[in-house]
Order: structure tokens, then C-alpha cells, then sequence
């Protein structure tokens, strides 16, 4: 599917391009900076650069998207169509039509401001556009407000895997 810019709730949503991915990359590793202040194991390679040309990858390939609020970039998500090495370790080899969310994150400013929801809402809405069966996605076990987010924003946890709790939406 093409994608074009929306706009929603203030916030517009839109592909990534090769130019913003530093402030993608920088934003990505400042939300894992942030992690780590708060003790929560997750995202410690992103945060030492191990996943920059994943990243910039993804951006060229058109599967990562921004949210900008009056022109800066505040959030930041991937979705694969197909399955990552990541994806097929901790959900095993699926042969089906779901997507995968990865690296999903918001600036320090948005924390706390509902943008979290309105992303996942729209993911949802525009992956049902596409006739897809599902959004599938993985966070670390212990990271009890980021499981929570997820429970509270209608996912179903389907499961855990090394570590990682695995959720799922219809």
C-alpha cells in the first residue's frame, strides 16, 4: 500500500525518509538512554549503535514511520510485512499476514500525552485497510509499564519467549 502523510490529533504520520534517519537514530537512542536510567533492560544494542544500519534499512525500505507535532519528529515506528530473524526467534517461522511493530518510540516531551495510543489506534486501523490479520509485537518480560501499555491498548499476550512478552491484535 502507498503510503501518504495523515494527520491526527495534531500530529502528522508519515513514511520515513533517508534524510531524517539520524534524528530517527537519535531519537531512538535517547529513548533507550532513557531505559537505561530507569533500570529497564531493553535496548541496550540499538543504544550502543549495534542496530543503526537495520535502522537506516528499514527507512530505505519504507517500513519505518515518524510522527511529527508543528515540524519535529516526536515518535518514531517500523512495521515489517514479513519476519524479521528477531521476529521468527521469539515467535517461531509463521507463514501469515500479520505485521510486526519494532522500535516504537516517543521523545522524552511525549511521554505521558496519549501519543503512544493514537499511534497504536492508528496502526490498527490503517493495517485493517490493508486486509491484514493481525499486529504482532514483542517487549521485554519485566518491563511492567510498557506490558501494561500494551494490555491497556486491547493487545492479547499470546505468550512469552526468551524473555519477551509476545503481543498480538486482531
Amino acid at each position: 500500500m502507498e503510503y501518504t502523510s495523515y494527520r491526527l490529533n495534531g500530529y502528522e504520520i508519515s513514511l520515513a525518509t533517508s534524510k531524517e534517519s539520524d534524528q530517527i537514530i537519535s531519537l531512538l537512542k535517547d529513548a533507550a538512554k532513557w531505559l537505561k536510567e530507569r533500570q529497564i533492560d531493553q535496548w541496550g544494542f540499538l543504544a550502543s549503535g549495534g542496530e543503526d544500519e537495520g535502522i537506516r534499512q528499514a527507512i530505505h525500505n519504507k517500513e519505518t514511520f515518524i510522527v511529527k507535532r508543528d515540524g519535529e519528529i516526536v515518535a518514531t515506528f517500523t512495521l515489517y510485512h514479513e519476519q524479521t530473524e528477531w521476529d521468527q526467534h521469539v515467535w517461531g517461522r509463521l507463514n501469515d499476514d500479520a505485521v510486526y511493530l519494532h522500535r516504537l518510540a516517543l521523545s522524552r516531551s511525549e511521554i505521558g500525552s496519549g501519543l503512544g495510543k493514537v499511534v497504536l489506534q492508528w496502526m490498527v486501523n490503517h493495517l485493517r485497510k490493508e486486509g491484514k490479520s493481525a499486529l504482532r509485537l514483542d517487549c521485554v518480560g519485566d518491563n511492567v509499564k510498557l506490558n501494561e501499555f500494551y494490555l491497556n491498548n486491547g493487545f492479547e499476550m499470546v505468550g512469552t519467549s526468551d524473555g519477551h512478552s509476545l503481543y498480538q491484535k486482531n
